[in-house]
């Protein structure tokens, strides 16, 4: 992709909220820049040395832009803080991206694709349930549910963390929510706003520190 090829640092920017993620997170955002994308790391009041490990990265590297929360405020916090990063700092293209390592860089062309053809306003990164742990499985299915409940929306993975947002589109996303029930509030505001919205399909890598984690809020 010609866009891709040419503008991809300044046009493109990846948000990662992190919180405590002091085993994984070095490798996450490493692996982002190593591809030529522009990080936004949102430290959310982590305790651990995930502070220290995102400092460093920052005075090494360029690309990287790290915001703080003092206090940990939550998942939803977090993603709105970045999202409106991005949007300042000029980024037409904005994906969010776990950093509990469970989501493969590479998907993210093929995440923003419509984006660049014009067919989306925003995409959801959807992960195959067969390959998911029970619990996981179960979980989501739960909360695609609610989501379908509460918001009208019906999507196959309501719940992913890697998404991609023109810039238009994360700047009318209305974020509530601290926790994680921000991932359903995010496909209700793609429909109250009349946001294209498309879903493709990702890998999954599953680890102990992503099976860990889920819908049940984990940040409060």
């Amino acid at each position: 992709m010609e866009f891709m090829a040419e503008h991809r640092q300044e046009d493109v920017a990846v948000v990662v909220p992190v919180y405590n993620e002091e085993k994984t997170v070095a490798g996450v955002i490493e692996s982002l820049l190593d591809r030529g994308y522009r990080v936004i790391a949102v430290d959310d009041g982590s305790r651990d040395s995930t502070p220290e490990i995102l400092a460093g990265i920052a005075s090494e590297r360029d690309g990287l832009s790290v915001y703080t929360h003092v206090i940990n405020r939550g998942l939803g916090t977090a993603l709105r803080t970045g999202l409106r990063a991005a949007v300042d700092e000029g980024a037409s293209c904005i994906v969010t991206f776990d950093a509990d390592g469970q989501h493969d860089p590479d998907d993210i062309e093929g995440v923003i694709e419509p984006l660049l053809k014009g067919e989306a306003d925003v995409v959801i990164g959807s992960r195959d349930f067969s390959e998911m742990p029970l619990s996981r499985s179960l979980g989501n299915t739960l909360m695609n549910l609610l989501t379908l409940l509460f918001y009208g929306c019906r999507v196959s993975d309501s719940q992913s963390g890697l998404r991609a947002f023109t810039a238009r589109a994360a700047s009318v996303i209305d974020i509530k929510s601290r926790g994680y029930g921000v991932s359903s509030e995010i496909i209700g505001e793609i429909h109250r706003n009349g946001l294209r919205m498309r879903e493709v399909t990702i890998k999954t890598i599953y680890t102990p520190e992503t099976i860990s984690k889920g819908p049940a809020p984990q940040w409060v």
